[in-house]
């Protein structure tokens, strides 16, 4: 598929049927992550794939995850990510945040729905799933069969700011 068509395509599905995703689109979606361009291809990125009924109860005491039958918890291992020697800033979000993105249009891609969720409890998603330390939770990708009406990819003409309002060119 074209990209710019695929991205138009993405939207963000709020309620999903409860058919599981097959384990050969579920490899198809995390190969898309693991290939994700990351900061000095330090790699930080930790997957943790939530697919069982226990593991979906667990998750959705920290995060909604709209009756998704699969979601993937992005974790970022700080002792991985790089850090811009100007400022210290840590690349832990911007890394997971690509990973995240490049398995949601893989999903997309598959005829799957998603949400990015950032709205969750960290503490919760930590203690629920033993996540270490220095490894942070960043994004939650919720991933099914969704449900309802499709949304136009020509809603963007209606929802998303022109270039003009975005764009600057040369200086801010």
């Amino acid at each position: 598929m074209e990209f710019l068509k695929l991205a138009k395509k993405r939207y963000s599905a709020r309620k999903y049927s409860s058919k599981k995703v097959e384990e050969e689109k579920l490899l198809k979606i995390l190969e898309a992550g693991r290939v994700a361009p990351t900061a000095t291809n330090g790699q930080p990125q930790r997957l943790v794939v939530v697919q069982t009924e226990e593991g979906l109860a667990k998750l959705s005491k920290g995060a909604k995850i709209f009756g998704a039958p699969l979601a993937i918890i992005v974790c970022a291992d700080h002792d991985k990510t790089w850090k811009r020697p100007f400022d210290n800033m840590d690349t832990a979000d911007i890394d997971a945040s690509i990973v995240t993105d490049h398995m949601m249009l893989q999903a997309t891609e598959l005829g799957l729905g998603t949400v990015w969720v950032c709205y969750f409890d960290p503490e919760v998603i930590r203690k629920e799933f033993n996540i270490p330390e220095n490894i942070e939770p960043i994004n939650i990708l919720v991933i099914g069969y969704a449900e309802g009406e499709e949304v136009s990819p020509d809603r963007h003409n209606q929802t998303r700011k022109p270039l003009e309002e975005t764009v600057y060119y040369e200086t801010f």
